[in-house]
């Protein structure tokens, strides 16, 4: 009874953002007046969801629909963001690229981030030989630039959307342990967490009941500030033309397009989908930021 008492006390601040006892509207209404830019990120990135989800039903025009007769069609006339070379519509192309990148990227951070905080959780609390293990192993994969590693692997794996979602874990799990297992290293050593040892609680219940709950804070915040960088990596290797196949609409595979071939005769075709892609990834940014400085105790007196 003591131990749970002390564990809920220790606890308690973290529960308490994530689970606020007001209701969620108003909870979302003080956000939005303490972070006005979190908030315009948020608005943001829902937006783009939506987008994604509803997309063939935005998409004015097919986004594979070829009009020859109608190629390289300037912005705001008949089609509102012009046409490609093969006369498609930029403006369905760019709706329905939202789907990709939304997709592989919630993915992607999804099960890295999730994956990396039970690793680095179980790293942590291990200590000893398996913690020397996990840790080298996660240096070793660190010690590789990231773009680098991706790269190797969709050349070993082939392009195709799946095998973007895998090299995307594999680059976003490292990053994700060590952060967590820092956090873990001290959280283990916490009163209650040494009560709960004492008395004979097993590993597994310690980790799950009484550390998982006060590492869900950074895993909110991890996501958000990962799920950019996850947006400009699958952009980057569809630029390279590594990534997704080029007969799916995406934004790198139009941004690559616009700016490496059609340039000089129709610079809209890598403009738009560069600006899409900037604003997602900055909003999203926001976002990160604000979360931490709400959910960070160190930050929220600030």
């Amino acid at each position: 009874m003591l131990v749970d008492r002390t564990r809920e006390n220790a606890a308690a601040e973290t529960l308490a953002i994530l689970r606020p006892k007001s209701t969620l509207p108003v909870a979302v209404l003080r956000f939005c007046a303490q972070q006005p830019l979190g908030a315009f990120g948020a608005a943001v990135l829902i937006f783009a969801v939506v987008v994604a989800v509803l997309a063939p039903m935005l998409a004015p025009h097919s986004p594979t629909a070829i009009e020859v007769a109608e190629k390289f069609t300037p912005p705001f006339g008949k089609q509102i963001l012009g046409t490609d070379e093969l006369g498609r519509d930029v403006l369905s192309r760019l709706i329905f690229g939202a789907r990709i990148s939304m997709s592989v990227s919630l993915l992607s951070v999804g099960i890295a981030i999730s994956a990396g905080t039970l690793i680095g959780i179980f790293s942590a609390y291990s200590g000893g030989k398996t913690d020397l293990a996990i840790q080298r192993l996660v240096d070793t994969m660190m010690a590789f630039p990231a773009i680098i590693m991706a790269l190797a692997l969709m050349a070993a794996l082939g392009a195709s959307q799946t095998n973007v979602i895998v090299a995307l874990v594999v680059i976003l799990l490292p990053g994700a342990v060590r952060v967590v297992r820092s956090q873990v290293l001290s959280i283990k050593e916490q009163d209650y967490t040494l009560a709960a040892r004492a008395i004979g609680a097993g590993s597994t219940r310690i980790m799950l009941r009484h550390i998982l709950p006060n590492v869900m804070a950074t895993y909110i915040v991890l996501s958000t500030i990962t799920l950019g960088y996850a947006i400009v990596v699958e952009a980057s290797l569809s630029f390279l033309g590594v990534g997704i196949p080029p007969d799916i609409a995406s934004w790198g595979g139009m941004l690559n397009l616009g700016a490496t071939t059609y340039i000089d005769v129709s610079p809209w075709l890598s403009v738009f989908p560069g600006i899409t892609i900037a604003v997602i990834v900055f909003s999203v940014n926001l976002l990160g930021d604000s979360l931490r400085d709400v959910l960070d105790p160190r930050l929220r007196g600030r």
